[in-house]
């Protein structure tokens, strides 16, 4: 007997103590289109929209499977957070995440990469791989990006 198709909503949750101003954080995270510097599987990312930051800007992700994803920034708090939605290339009718940061002290942050999605119709088995998934993208890029603001 096979599993019913049918959507799925979840969570994705990670943070990381960062021993770096919240200046230098911001400043990494906050370039949208320098990806590639930190996420290995995206090979290139690129801007859509004449804004290049904040509000309304737009990016497209080339992974290194060929995979192609359109993001727009819709919330932008500098030297705070930012959050932006998924429009194409998920296998999500949802998909909004945010990354923020929270201040330690003065030399250190918390960064908090979260995010809400909302499959299309999926099984229960395929959905929960997709989120695995998700959870090891996010600790494996928050790992990458400690080392090179620690260094």
């Amino acid at each position: 007997m096979t599993s019913a198709k049918k959507f799925h909503s979840g969570t994705v949750r990670k943070r990381i103590l960062i021993n770096a101003k919240n200046d230098k954080v911001w400043k990494k995270i906050s370039n949208i289109v320098g990806l590639p510097e930190w996420i290995d599987e995206i090979k290139k990312a690129t801007h859509l929209s004449k804004i290049k930051c904040g509000v309304g800007a737009i990016r497209k992700l080339t992974f290194d499977d060929g995979n192609v994803i359109e993001e727009h920034i819709v919330i932008w708090n500098p030297k705070q957070s930012f959050s932006y939605i998924a429009t194409t290339g998920l296998p999500l009718r949802v998909y909004h995440a945010t990354i923020s940061i929270q201040s330690k002290n003065k030399k250190s942050v918390y960064l908090t990469w979260s995010s809400y999605l909302n499959s299309e119709k999926m099984t229960a088995k395929e959905f929960k791989e997709f989120v695995l998934y998700l959870e090891t993208f996010y600790e494996k890029s928050l790992r990458v990006l400690k080392s090179q603001l620690e260094n």
